[in-house]
């Protein structure tokens, strides 16, 4: 009976604040999420021995379960402190890296991409307490092939991508092309790209049964002639199938421990497998392209970023995202070739990155034009602090 590996990712993310914002407006959402993060290490203790899980963090997220304040306010509801630690746990986990503030990269300017990546190590670093992350979740799974100089120069080994944008240059079959790693280049430089299998990943999301899952996965590898890598990538933290306690309609309860259970009792093929186990392993296959997309939403494909640029205020606040990086970009460079040392304009440049930073969030764009004053009102602040800058500028 050959093994089928299985990589599990989720994605956990919240817009800046947005916990906070919940818990002052006293809506239970936020004990949902937050009990959500807290059930993810304590479902998987069970299985020590044979679970396997991939986190993607957003900084966002991370910056609110790290601080204090945010650590004292939800005492009762988990503690942040102990859940942090117990991600630490390599034997259940491997952290993939991420932007810090969510973008979808593909649609913000490139000139921010590294200050997103750094900024997220930082914080991860301390986090985790470790430097290298093997792995990249891409936001809305958002990937276009000018990524990768940007992921190889930050020492990621691997990313994430959707199945519907994965074309082989060289002819394969489905399975292959789906269910191996295989090699990405662009300007030289290579990266090993793990495909999401989009239908098994809707399912993960929607909700589905132990005994489903296996049989799809018999199905959809039987003429693979080598250990498939079966990957489904979803959020983790919004849908009833996550948020809910009820132990008869819960993605760990329902779904995960059955699983586990029937790989202890010898009846399944599956095996949970960390992605870096299994390119250790097997290595990879072929060479492919990635076309622009994202993952699909309720509404849209995600080939054309529709969810995020479909209409006119959504395209008009990327605009402007884009004409204030280069704004800040000309700024950054003239106070460089002037070797300026002010603190006050350092202070007022770190301002004005993070808030231009913030703007590019996907939520601020993902629900049409509710939240793009979100966008705009960090675009303002980044402006004014520039304006700090020249004023002060020899």
């Amino acid at each position: 009976m050959s093994e089928i590996y299985h990589a599990l990712v989720l994605n956990l993310h919240q817009p800046p604040s947005n916990l906070d914002h919940l818990l002052d407006s006293g809506d239970r959402a936020a004990n949902e999420i937050l009990l959500a993060y807290d059930r993810i290490p304590r479902a998987l203790w069970p299985y020590e021995d044979i679970a396997r899980v991939h986190l993607a963090m957003s900084g966002t997220l991370l910056e609110s379960l790290a601080s204090p304040e945010f650590q004292r306010r939800t005492r009762g509801t988990i503690d942040c402190g102990s859940l942090l630690w117990a991600l630490q746990n390599e034997k259940l986990f491997e952290m993939l890296g991420a932007p810090y503030y969510n973008p979808v990269l593909p649609l913000v300017p490139e000139a921010d991409w590294d200050d997103h990546l750094e900024r997220w190590r930082q914080l991860a670093s301390h986090a985790f307490r470790k430097d290298h992350f093997a792995g990249f979740w891409p936001p809305e799974m958002g990937f276009c092939m000018e990524l990768i100089p940007h992921l190889k120069a930050f020492g990621y080994r691997y990313v994430m991508v959707d199945s519907e944008y994965v074309d082989p240059v060289n002819p394969m079959p489905w399975q292959d092309l789906r269910y191996r790693p295989h090699i990405a280049e662009y300007d030289g430089h290579q990266i090993i790209v793990v495909v999401r299998d989009r239908d098994l990943s809707n399912a993960q999301q929607s909700g589905m049964d132990h005994g489903w899952f296996h049989h799809e996965l018999i199905e959809r590898t039987k003429f693979c002639d080598y250990p498939p890598l079966v990957t489904t990538a979803t959020n983790g933290d919004t849908g009833g199938w996550f948020l809910n306690a009820d132990l008869a309609g819960n993605f760990w309860q329902s779904f995960y421990r059955e699983a586990m259970e029937a790989i202890r009792r010898g009846e399944s093929r599956l095996r949970p497998t960390f992605i870096t186990e299994y390119l250790d392993r097997f290595g990879v296959h072929g060479r492919v392209t990635i076309r622009r997309g994202a993952w699909n939403t309720d509404e849209h494909h995600g080939w054309n970023f529709h969810q995020w640029q479909g209409s006119r205020p959504q395209r008009s606040a990327l605009a402007r995202v884009h004409a204030v990086s280069k704004e800040f970009r000309q700024l950054l460079d003239q106070a460089s070739v002037s070797r300026v040392t002010d603190e006050g304009i350092s202070l007022h440049l770190d301002q004005a990155r993070w808030r231009l930073l913030r703007a590019e969030t996907s939520c601020f764009f993902y629900w049409g034009e509710a939240w793009l004053h979100r966008a705009h009102e960090d675009l303002d602040a980044s402006e004014r602090h520039m304006a700090e800058v020249r004023w002060l500028m020899p």
